[in-house]
């Protein structure tokens, strides 16, 4: 049953890379609002779990519902408009480096239909804000420090109001006290309503800040709320 505050529901789904099962009869749901950890060693199928839920794998054994979009049905064309209810956010940032932060901003919101200069002015001046980087819209990427580039990819995420954010080790090249400051705007974000699910091997992140843990191994997603593994401080 995919209820008014189900985000994500995931059924008896096989996830495919180059055609081969990497994940088979996985069953999972996100509510709205939920903090969910991603783990598993590198290799797992993490990625190719996000990526099926952002529809960037083919998906067509069992059922997925994202945003009330059915991914095992959904046409090319509906992909934007299923990715303008997610916020995806990349370890390798993928900022446009020949723009400024403000013009990496206005792209994705030129791109995902909005056309009023003082409505995109306003949206790019709140999520900048959101993420503490307020007075860096006219620098460039590579002006930036790594800690600031990710804050940019945050902001980036959030420009449409997503219901969830999927992040694939937003931390990962980021040293602990950049990591800890990026980790305190998800739960930030995350106590606003927005769900999220983030990959990551920062068991030290975990630790600090536990919350539900899907823990991909041996071709299966176990779910630590339904009590298929007890997670062990690292």
């Amino acid at each position: 049953m995919f209820g008014s505050s189900t985000i994500v529901s995931v059924k008896k789904a096989n996830i495919l890379q180059d055609d081969a099962v990497i994940l088979k009869d996985i069953n999972f749901e996100i509510e709205k609002g939920e903090f969910c950890y991603l783990i598993g060693r590198t290799g797992s199928g993490k990625s190719s779990l996000l990526k099926t839920l952002y529809a960037d794998l083919p998906f067509k054994q069992g059922e997925i519902k994202v945003a009330n979009f059915e991914i095992n049905k959904i046409s090319r064309s509906k992909i934007p408009l299923l990715r303008r209810k997610i916020g995806i956010i990349f370890q390798d940032f993928q900022l446009l480096n020949d723009r400024s932060v403000y013009d990496n901003l206005l792209f994705v919101l030129k791109a995902t239909g909005w056309s009023e200069p003082s409505k995109i002015k306003i949206r790019i001046t709140d999520v900048l804000v959101k993420v503490g980087l307020s007075g860096l819209a006219s620098k460039m990427p590579h002006q930036l420090s790594g800690g600031e580039q990710q804050r940019i990819v945050v902001a980036r995420a959030l420009l449409n109001e997503p219901l969830i954010l999927l992040a694939d080790e937003p931390t990962g090249n980021l040293d602990p006290e950049v990591s800890e400051d990026i980790m305190r705007i998800f739960f930030e974000i995350n106590k606003s309503g927005t769900a999220v699910l983030m990959a990551t091997h920062n068991h030290q992140l975990i630790d600090k800040y536990p919350s539900r843990i899907l823990k991909v191994e041996q071709g299966k997603v176990l779910d630590s709320a339904k009590g298929e593994f007890t997670y062990a401080k690292q």
